[in-house]
């Protein structure tokens, strides 16, 4: 304090330099870590002292503010410490905290309250940081202190003085102490406290009184629209208006103790609400953001009591129109936006989530008073769609853009039952309106209008709404029409969204198309070329490129849904078959074309040629795709014989690829998307020519990602086919498990190759789990395949032992469960009395489960890296019982005898501990039970 005395003191006047910034908040902070460790305990006088050497400045006339601000750091440093609810605190400090507020409370508080009252009254005279301050550090004091003492008569008069400042202030420190002033309101309202006191302090501060003030002030009023319209000062009074609405219906939900405090809660929320929707309406989207969660709060307490009540009270349902009218203004793009500029692109994004946040309110709206809501949002869409008629290009995108985009939020409501049509009627009174808008819509021809937002918004709605055409399939060759001119926009958006949701269109139309799909596919073919072109640097190194519209990636992703979309449409039902293999081989036959004639380019290591086999093999799979996307084991069929003609042609050529440039990465990835596809086109045929696929797909440099992907895709096959592929399967399965062999014996590289090779793992198993489930099973027996068996097995084993990886653990041991009920024969049924000899479908099998796979659980429940505590080892455990009671299952009192006589004496132990194990092992009824035991 001699530091501080000396510098601050009185001979601070008299030439003594100045302290930094700096150092003046180092000494409040030291000072505040004194306050902690002292106040209660030697240092009772700590806010007197420095609170003397402000008071001297003031017996000076305040020729110097040296101690003063000092003093206004402290006390705000000390709130920092102490009582601020941001900072987490060990429940210790906490504690000591709270009662060094308790002290502050008794001893210094109304002292401390004294000093900011003498600062502010005199508030013109001060410079105006030290009043900026003092304000501040009330608003921090606010909420722990004693609430009397900054809410009396002379506190409020000053601070509404300073806050209501009528004069359009110019300068910069005079408007940050205004809206320090408004700062200090806001807190005093945002105290916690009983409902019917909050009410009653919102009363005597005559805050609607002192908002209207605000409101009217010409900061607020007179200078909205202009460049001297102060937003930080609307933001401020915003956020005293949002806390005090808030507080108003927090204390009406709450259900208050009297009613008169309803009452008065009720009055206050008429007075509120046009203060609430003047700061929503503000033009300064921060501002109108600030009161959103107060409107929030207010329109769900209505939504509320109007499900309790089956009604609102008729002073707050005239409240509801305009609130609807505020949101729905508040919606449309401001005049001075423009869209899809680079420039703008962060406004508009901020725009958008702003939207997001309205959208909310206006489906709480909607929950209170649909009938209201549909009229205001019809009415307004109606309108604007018969203006468009008759202004057509003189009216404004923005308003356009809205009705679409209210169009947009009103079938929200119409489908929220499930669709826009039940039983071919309406299902409600909304979609009533929706199917009349989406009417006037197509009939306006509003995707005309040369703006790309609407195009996308028109896009969207027909996309969104595909149920009204299936009654109404007099649009759908108008909407084709607009989608295909949207398809060739000069805009990079509106092109690329059009590719993807054209498709989307017409795969959900299918059936209702008609035959317009020459018409159709003629109209697009020449975006059906694929010319490759490789990313350029910037697409490389931004991570982000792949959602750019304009990346060479994206574009080339958006046209493959055109070529998925050409099977949709020449694969409708009511195209003639000699017309769908007209229009598939129109585009097959370019695409097969441009693969032949790249491929030894490519293999020569042509970057751009390897590129364009990838695209063109892609190509192939995604027309495929349109045409059926029919999957081997569910029901339907495969195309019929002339259109599979032509796709086996394409494969043929695919396989050509593959098999001189196999050891492209890029290009096994396309040849595997393709055969995936083909497969609901050609079906069984395509096995046939298995072998080849898995040579090219499954090559030396393949990652483990691949392999694992391509047994994922085997799955499916052996699935779909079963036992069809029974000789195919025997052929292939050893060379295809010598090659997953050796990746696993590959050494791991990184993190991301460890987690590829666990991916296989699994793969793997579920592929064996697979053959073994779907008829397969003696595949893995057959003279072909009875070398790699032992292989099988081990690999098997070595899973289940693997206590780093218990998922696959527990895997592993299914699969060796399934090969017990697969090949163990008859289950023998109690097998502690009963003598049957065990009968098992593959001969010796029994006595192979009893000494390879018991074995194998003992030996990893023995395992010093085992703990069964774990949750995960735990679920091994589970599989280890199962197991355990298979193998009884299948070779009954064989079994017991072994266990008795050899394993479990192998082990060491007692006699009455194998007795037990025995006893349980026989008893328990189930897996779980059994579990319970180990």
């Amino acid at each position: 304090m001699e530091y501080v005395q000396r510098q601050y003191g009185n001979a601070a006047a008299a030439g003594v330099q100045s302290d930094t910034s700096t150092i003046q908040n180092k000494i409040a902070e030291t000072l505040t870590l004194l306050f902690v460790a002292l106040y209660t305990d030697g240092w009772g006088t700590f806010f007197s002292d420095l609170q003397r050497l402000a008071e001297q400045e003031a017996q000076t006339g305040f020729s110097t503010t040296k101690a003063t601000l000092l003093y206004l750091r402290v006390l705000a440093s000390v709130h920092d410490e102490i009582a601020d609810q941001l900072i987490q605190a060990t429940s210790d400090r906490t504690k000591v905290h709270s009662q060094l507020k308790d002290v502050i409370r008794v001893q210094d508080a109304a002292k401390i309250a004294a000093f900011w009252q003498g600062i502010i009254s005199r508030w013109r005279e001060l410079d105006q940081s030290v009043t900026e301050l003092c304000l501040k550090t009330i608003s921090r004091w606010v909420s722990w202190t004693e609430i009397t003492l900054i809410v009396n008569e002379a506190m409020l008069s000053d601070l509404f003085s300073i806050a209501s400042q009528r004069e359009l202030i110019q300068q910069y420190g005079h408007s940050r102490v205004r809206d320090a002033a408004i700062d200090v309101f806001t807190e005093i309202v945002g105290k916690k406290m009983k409902p019917n006191e909050k009410i009653e302090l919102i009363q005597y501060l005559n805050l609607g009184g002192v908002m209207n003030e605000l409101v009217t002030s010409p900061a607020l009023h007179d200078a909205r629209g202009s460049p001297d319209y102060d937003t930080d000062m609307a933001e401020a009074v915003a956020k005293l208006a949002n806390i005090a609405m808030e507080d108003i219906v927090r204390v009406l939900d709450s259900g208050p103790a009297d009613s008169a405090t309803a009452v008065k809660a009720n009055q206050l929320v008429q007075v509120f609400v046009p203060f609430i929707l003047r700061f929503f309406s503000d033009e300064y989207d921060e501002v109108c953001s600030t009161v959103i969660s107060a409107l929030t709060e207010l329109l769900t307490y209505f939504r509320k009591l109007a499900k309790t009540a089956g009604d609102l009270p008729s002073e707050y349902r005239t409240m509801l129109s305009p609130i609807l009218d505020a949101i729905v203004a508040k919606t449309r793009f401001d005049d001075s936006s423009s869209w899809g500029e680079e420039d703008a692109q962060t406004d508009e994004a901020e725009f958008q989530e702003l939207r997001k946040r309205l959208k909310v309110l206006q489906q709480i709206l909607a929950a209170i008073d649909e009938s209201m809501y549909l009229d205001k949002l019809s009415k307004l869409v109606d309108n604007v769609f018969t203006r468009y008629k008759n202004e057509r290009k003189s009216l404004d995108w923005r308003d356009l853009d809205l009705a679409m985009y209210e169009m947009f939020l009103l079938g929200e409501q119409a489908v929220r039952n499930g669709g826009i049509y039940q039983k071919k009627a309406p299902s409600n009174v909304a979609s009533e309106r929706m199917i009349a808008m989406m009417s006037i819509m197509i009939d306006s021809d509003v995707a005309a209008y040369p703006h790309p937002a609407i195009h996308l918004q028109y896009m969207e709605t027909c996309v969104r709404h595909y149920h009204y055409f299936e009654p109404n399939t007099q649009h759908i060759e108008k909407v084709l029409e607009n989608f295909v001119r949207f398809a060739h926009s000069d805009h990079i958006k509106v092109r690329a969204q059009a590719w993807h949701l054209f498709l989307r269109f017409v795969r959900h139309l299918r059936s209702q198309l008609g035959n317009v799909s020459t018409n159709i596919v003629g109209a697009i073919e020449d975006l059906l070329v694929i010319k490759a072109e490789l990313p350029e640097d910037n697409d490389v190194d931004d991570e982000s490129s792949n959602q750019d519209d304009r990346s060479v990636d994206a574009q080339y992703n958006s046209q493959l849904h055109l070529f998925e979309a050409v099977g949709c449409l020449a694969s409708a039902s009511a195209v003639p078959v000699d017309t769908q293999v007209m229009l598939a081989r129109s585009v097959i036959s370019p695409l097969c074309a441009s693969i032949q004639q790249h491929v030894a380019a490519a293999a020569s290591g042509d970057a751009r040629s390897i590129l364009q086999v990838h695209h063109c093999m892609m190509a192939v799979g995604q027309l495929a795709r349109g045409f059926s996307d029919w999957v081997p084991g569910t029901s339907g069929a495969p195309v019929v014989e002339e259109i599979s003609t032509e796709f086996i042609q394409a494969s043929e050529t695919i396989l050509m690829a593959l098999d001189a440039l196999k050891a492209s990465e890029e290009v096994r990835t396309a040849g595997r998307g393709a055969f995936s596809r083909l497969i609901g086109v050609i079906g069984f045929k395509i096995l046939q020519e298995l072998p080849r696929w898995i040579e090219g797909l499954l090559a030396p440099n393949s990652s483990k990602d691949e392999v694992a992907t391509f047994l994922r895709l085997l799955d499916q096959i052996v699935f779909g086919f079963k036992t069809q592929i029974y000789s195919m399967m025997d052929t292939l399965l050893t060379p295809l498990l010598r090659r997953i062999f050796t990746s696993f014996a590959e050494q791991t590289t990184g993190t991301d190759d460890e987690i590829q090779l666990g991916e296989l793992r699994r793969e793997y198993l579920n592929f064996l789990i697979v053959l073994l489930g779907n008829g397969l099973e003696s595949v893995f027996v057959s003279p072909t395949n009875q070398g790699i068996f032992e292989g099988i097995i081990e690999t098997i084993e070595h899973f289940a032992r693997d206590t780093s990886e218990h998922p696959d653990a527990k895997l592993a041991l299914s699969v060796i469960i399934k090969m017990c009920t697969t090949w163990g024969g008859e289950t023998i049924a109690n097998p502690a009395t009963n003598a049957a000899d065990p009968a098992p479908v593959l001969p010796g099998f029994d006595q192979f489960m009893i000494t390879r796979f018991s074995a194998l659980t003992w030996s990893i429940m023995t395992s010093a890296s085992f703990d069964p505590k774990n949750p995960q080892a735990n679920r091994v455990v589970g599989e280890i019982a199962a197991l355990q009671r298979a193998i009884l299952g299948k070779t009954g009192r064989t079994y017991l005898t072994w266990l008795r006589d050899s394993e479990l004496r192998a082990l060491g132990l007692p006699q009455q501990a194998v007795d037990e194990y025995l006893q349980a092992l026989v008893t328990t009824t189930d897996d779980k039970a059994f579990k319970a035991f180990l």
